[in-house]
């Protein structure tokens, strides 16, 4: 349906340059406005096809705003014609068409802007009503490819909106040359496959953009904060500083954390040694979580299972870390 819109509003713009070029004494700017236009149309679309994107709305807003400032123009440059000679009021026209023809645009596009927004917040306000449901993905939290598991172990629900420039990040790691890289982008864009079929979520896809920013993150908290929206992530700097701007967040890896086991001093486990510590004498072990149990005395046992007692737990941004001691009579 956007694309639509945007072919349509394009028509709209062209027809009316077209059109204004009749209007103008002389029949050369026939064949000097409607090429213009032409080509503004082509450096639109070639800004779509490398990232840069507007609403569908904005569009169709900037179209009709053109030719509203077009028409008053029109209205405009006749009442001069008559106060002006000729040769004075025809570039005095083409100022005044210049003007409101500017003023129109702008306009038109803010409030295709607001339009296109409404569009959205209207569509995912459907699945359940609420605005704060709205969960938008980052590009991190898509590569991480947890999502779905969580999704179906139903600690996330409601609608997951993807931006365009979201996707087109994706699709870019998808195509580096780098066979990490590009294998990280596949696996992405398989993932948001996977969602889109998922029972208890709806994915939504949104072209809103802010080209004046160019951060991708500050991007995300600038949708965030027009909708209301959640972001859903497993960038630390992305949560630390969408905190700060009053967006809510909502951090995978500190849900992994959350449901890991609870350890507390003093109690017994049973770990195998797998390396060396970083200290001289400590062995590193892991639990089936994946958390680190730093071993004092460890790097005599590696490659053995020992029982240790739990001395201490360091919390830290990267996930949790346990220290411990051999227990009396462990080999």
């Amino acid at each position: 349906m956007g694309l639509i819109v945007k072919i349509l509003s394009a028509c709209v713009a062209f027809y009316g340059a077209y059109k204004f070029s009749l209007l103008l004494p002389g029949h050369i700017w026939v064949y000097i406005i409607p090429p213009v236009a032409l080509l503004i149309l082509i450096s639109i679309f070639l800004k779509e096809r490398f990232g840069y994107s507007r609403a569908a709305g904005s569009y169709l807003g900037a179209s009709i705003g053109t030719l509203i400032g077009f028409v008053m123009a029109a209205f405009l440059t006749r009442v001069l014609a008559k106060a002006v000679p000729s040769e004075g009021g025809l570039y005095l026209g083409l100022i005044t068409y210049a003007i409101l023809g500017y003023l129109g645009y702008s306009v038109g596009l803010e409030k295709g802007d607001a339009h296109g927004m409404g569009e959205v917040k209207h569509r995912t306000a459907d699945t359940k009503n609420a605005p704060c449901n709205i969960k938008i993905l980052d590009t991190s939290v898509i590569i991480d490819g947890r999502i779905p598991d969580i999704c179906d172990a139903g600690f996330i629900e409601g609608v997951l909106l993807v931006p365009q420039f979201i996707l087109n990040e994706l699709q870019h790691i998808a195509d580096a040359s780098d066979p990490l890289k590009r294998a990280r982008g596949r696996r992405g864009l398989d993932v948001l496959k996977r969602l889109k079929k998922h029972p208890h979520v709806e994915v939504e896809i949104t072209d809103r953009d802010f080209p004046r920013i160019k951060q991708v993150d500050s991007k995300l908290i600038a949708l965030a904060k027009e909708l209301g929206a959640t972001i859903l992530t497993n960038d630390y700097n992305l949560n630390k500083v969408a905190q700060i701007q009053g967006v809510n967040v909502l951090n995978v890896n500190q849900l992994a954390d959350a449901v890991k086991p609870i350890v507390l001093p003093g109690e017994n486990i049973k770990v195998s040694i797998t390396k060396e510590g970083r200290e001289r004498g400590q062995g590193v072990a892991y639990l089936e979580d994946g958390t680190m149990v730093v071993v004092e005395g460890g790097e005599q046992m590696l490659g053995k299972e020992v029982n240790v007692v739990v001395t201490s737990i360091l919390q830290t941004p990267a996930g949790r870390m346990i220290f411990a001691a051999p227990k009396n009579g462990s080999n």
